[in-house]
């Protein structure tokens, strides 16, 4: 006999049938459209609809279907999937995942636990499983804990949505990367227009295309979709505020420093500054994460562990990424001189983006907005000599050669030594600043002395910027972007580029010839001169 009721099942009416454990009839229930089983309920369940229900009486048909009247105000409510006694708890290496009806007690708890978040794909409340966070979850809970289960990560599967194409309607989403993500119905036509934009990506497991940001690509596939009468609809894709944040002393039992040695034998090395203090934080958060571990006895697998956990549940960037696995390759075969180790981890495929540039309205602007003459030289220097941030506040009165109108930038990236053209005007600028500030070693030196701070000066032209109304995202490093754009854009020699800003090869200055577009009207195609 088959016994069916209704109930409600995570906020929606189903159909439940019992029945005794019988092969024949389990295949028959997977067969009606929309069977699921429940884990919670320990029974199947149909939709709550006519159809679902002919369907079940076809496929028992001949047999006893006794409809078992259930009212929701049943004293023992034995059938609903969760009640204040009914709380699923899940429980990982790194997460804890608390699955509970609405309680708005059991929220503010839940809530004062550091880190905790609301998954709001899956219904549950996703916890770090830090040291003493379980024990003080069932402390609260107590017996109203109906199911406590171990799981190992690969268990918790996150549940993903995938884009599909609108009829005559181009999608484009403009994402974080700095790239635009392109979704369409196959337009054969469209696709080759693609194509002609530089560094265009085929993701084929999404099925949608990607390009580098720039205004002037968005303007062209407006234009196209406009060609082929399609609608375009244009989003942009939010920040994750659901990313799990760094760990913090505070939130590891005998949080660990980098060992000395690392940074011993980084400095050995002749590394830089900035690669030393990158690397021995990412190894510092590395052996936090298995900070029951000893460090020496880490293997491979739990390598791997750590970096999917940077991608999926701390949700960095793809460089940060790649300089995490380049931190740990460092320690365990550089300092404690191990064999060169391969992880079985795809490295992340950097995504090719356009740098964002001022045009030279912007640009007199962004000067115009600055009052101090001290902030002007700054970021006057860095367009005028495409500078970057750490050669500006490197950059020592000794190092400017007035007489041949010549900056001397002594061991820049790479380690190499250039020389940058000296500006006429930024020369006169720079008198005026010397009489008023009188800097003694380093042409911008801080209120104590010694270098200036970089992040006071990306704190700067931030705030010049919102000052000048530029909507762009501006930083220093802009400022040196703009300044070979601009230079590209007046006539300038690409090779003469390239040395100026010291970059080792051609293909990084070319980048610049996608974001111009002066001298695109001067061009003319050969078939314009056949006699045809």
């Amino acid at each position: 006999m088959i016994k069916i009721s209704k109930i409600s099942h995570h906020n929606q009416t189903r159909i439940k049938i019992e029945s005794a454990e019988n092969k024949d009839i389990t295949i028959k229930i997977r067969k009606i459209p929309g069977a699921k089983w429940s884990n919670s309920l320990q029974t199947w369940h149909l939709p709550y609809s006519k159809e679902a229900f002919t369907h079940l009486k076809n496929q028992f048909h001949g047999e006893e279907i006794s409809i078992v009247e259930e009212r929701e105000s049943h004293p023992s409510k034995q059938h609903e999937p969760f009640n204040r006694n009914q709380i699923r708890i899940d429980v990982t290496d790194r997460k804890i995942f608390i699955k509970l009806p609405r309680n708005e007690a059991d929220i503010r708890f839940i809530t004062n636990l550091k880190y905790s978040r609301w998954d709001k794909t899956n219904f549950h409340w996703i916890i770090p499983n830090y040291p003493g966070n379980l024990d003080l979850i069932k402390d609260y809970f107590q017996n109203r804990i109906h199911e406590l289960n171990y799981l190992q990560e690969n268990d918790i599967q996150p549940k993903t949505t995938k884009q599909t194409p609108e009829p005559n309607t181009l999608t484009i989403f403009k994402t974080r990367e700095g790239r635009l993500r392109l979704i369409f119905p196959f337009n054969n036509i469209l696709m080759k227009r693609i194509r002609n934009f530089p560094y265009h990506r085929w993701d084929d497991k999404n099925k949608w295309w990607t390009i580098p940001f720039s205004e002037r690509y968005l303007t062209e596939l407006q234009e196209y979709a406009k060609e082929m009468e399609w609608a375009v609809k244009m989003e942009e894709e939010k920040i994750d505020n659901n990313a799990v944040k760094r760990a913090s002393p505070f939130d590891v039992p005998n949080y660990r420093k980098c060992p000395d040695e690392m940074a011993a034998k980084l400095t050995e090395l002749r590394y830089s500054p900035r690669t030393l203090k990158v690397y021995t934080s990412m190894f510092e958060e590395f052996i936090n994460y298995h900070y029951s571990l000893e460090i020496n006895n880490i293997t491979e697998p739990q390598v791997i562990q750590f970096i999917r956990f940077l991608v999926t549940d701390r949700k960095v960037s793809t460089s940060y990424q790649n300089q995490a696995i380049n931190a740990i390759k460092f320690f365990y075969e550089r300092v404690l001189g191990g064999q060169r180790k391969f992880y079985f981890i795809d490295r992340p495929i950097k995504e090719k983006t356009l740098p964002t540039v001022l045009n030279e309205e912007e640009t007199v602007a962004l000067f115009k907005a600055v009052e101090n003459i001290k902030h002007k030289c700054m970021l006057m220097l860095a367009y005028s000599a495409g500078l970057r941030l750490g050669e500006i506040i490197r950059l020592k009165w000794t190092d400017i050669d007035r007489n041949r109108m010549q900056i001397k930038i002594v061991q820049s990236k790479g380690k190499k030594d250039r020389y940058a053209r000296l500006s006429e005007k930024l020369l006169v600028i720079l008198a005026q600043y010397y009489r008023e500030y009188k800097p003694r070693i380093f042409v911008f030196e801080g209120a104590k002395g010694g270098q200036y701070s970089s992040g006071s000066m990306q704190n700067l032209i931030k705030d010049v910027a919102l000052k000048a109304g530029i909507s762009k995202r501006v930083t220093m490093h802009t400022l040196r972007h703009t300044y070979a754009t601009h230079s590209l854009e007046q006539g300038v020699d690409l090779r003469y580029i390239q040395a100026m800003m010291g970059h080792g090869s051609t293909k990084i200055t070319e980048v610049y010839t996608h974001i111009t577009t002066k001298g695109f009207d001067q061009i003319k195609s050969p078939l314009d001169n056949l006699d045809i």
